[in-house]
């Protein structure tokens, strides 16, 4: 057991292979260094949020905690090797979404960085820690984004259309604040899904600018009405930590429960038949394939650019969060959502 320079008691990794004992004045500054700053072979001491925590076994038998730390700027994942009983019992009381101090080499392993840790505690009042550089956010405030979303439905010239995607924003205000678009990828941070939505309603109103046959409310309410039901799939807390899934959201799906709600809320507010069921059918197809969730691929042309909308906005995001921190010239890490590709920062 060694004690950290504010005197708290951290658990120290016996089992990891660690660099030797390091001068606590010579670590990396806990307060500026973020999980983007990070590269291979850096020692250093800082503050996450927990995202996942897990106790498993090596090939070998032997008990090992793996986790995934995120802050502000980005999710890395760690391991703190050979884990006795007594440090299985002391790491229980970290859950997902705990705040957790951990001192920690960066390694690099199959292409991507991952911490070795030394030390890993819980936060303390003492610890006095801006909890805002741990939560990774949208880059726009949530009551502004939402905003512009009801502004969007406002201008519908479709009365039916404009009920449903004002009575969903309406309905939903309070989750919307705060929760992700994903317990994992793209948008999963505080306030994702409403990013997710406002750069999509974007992008569907230019591309009606330009295939000027298709049905503008139509679509933009697709947009709105599409990921709706993830409210109800993901469990999240009020800091937009993702910390599971719901027993609906395990055993359905968003899709599904989207169809299914769909058609109760059309029902509730006479919504013509017609309209419903493209609705329900823009949500059943919008992930394009049986594999990933969709029974039916899109059969209309809203249908068919609400799909790549979507995919669009999804692989932007993680194309820009890839090169974040990334110096011109230079390549990210394997994105896996990306089929694995490394992305390159162009150097203009």
């Amino acid at each position: 057991m060694e004690i950290d320079t504010k005197g708290k008691e951290m658990t120290e990794n016996q089992g990891a292979s660690m660099p030797n004992a390091v001068n606590p004045k010579e670590l990396k500054d806990a307060k500026t260094l973020f999980v983007e700053d990070l590269k291979p072979g850096m020692r250093f001491r800082s503050y996450f949020i927990a995202k996942s925590i897990e106790v498993k076994q090596d090939k070998n038998g032997k008990d090992y905690l793996a986790a995934i730390l995120g802050d502000m700027t980005g999710d890395i994942s760690a391991k703190f090797w050979g884990i006795t009983d007594e440090d299985k019992e002391r790491f229980s009381v970290i859950q997902a979404g705990s705040s957790v101090k951990v001192e920690a080499q960066v390694q690099e392993y199959n292409h991507q960085n991952q911490l070795v840790l030394d030390k890993l505690r819980l936060t303390e009042i003492e610890d006095n820690i801006d909890m805002s550089l741990l939560i990774k956010a949208a880059p726009e405030d949530a009551k502004e984004m939402y905003d512009f979303i009801v502004a969007k439905a406002n201008a519908m010239e479709d009365e039916e259309l404009k009920k449903i995607a004002l009575t969903l924003m309406e309905r939903n205000y309070d989750k919307l604040q705060y929760y992700p678009a994903a317990a994992k990828n793209h948008h999963a941070e505080r306030s994702g899904l409403l990013w997710h939505m406002k750069r999509m309603l974007m992008s569907g109103e230019a591309l009606c600018g330009v295939y000027t046959f298709l049905n503008k409310d139509l679509v933009l309410t697709g947009v709105i009405v599409h990921d709706m039901e993830k409210l109800n799939e993901i469990d999240a807390e009020r800091t937009g930590l993702a910390t599971g899934y719901s027993k609906k959201g395990q055993l359905l799906g968003h899709i599904v429960q989207g169809v299914s709600e769909m058609g109760k809320l059309c029902d509730e507010l006479g919504v013509s038949e017609e309209k419903a069921l493209l609705l329900e059918h823009m949500i059943l197809s919008h992930h394009y394939q049986p594999e990933f969730g969709s029974p039916k691929r899109p059969m209309f042309p809203e249908a068919e650019i609400l799909h790549y909308l979507d995919i669009m906005d999804a692989r932007m995001y993680d194309m820009e969060e890839a090169v974040q921190g990334v110096e011109e010239g230079g390549f990210s890490e394997r994105v896996w959502t990306l089929d694995n590709r490394r992305i390159y920062k162009p150097m203009i």
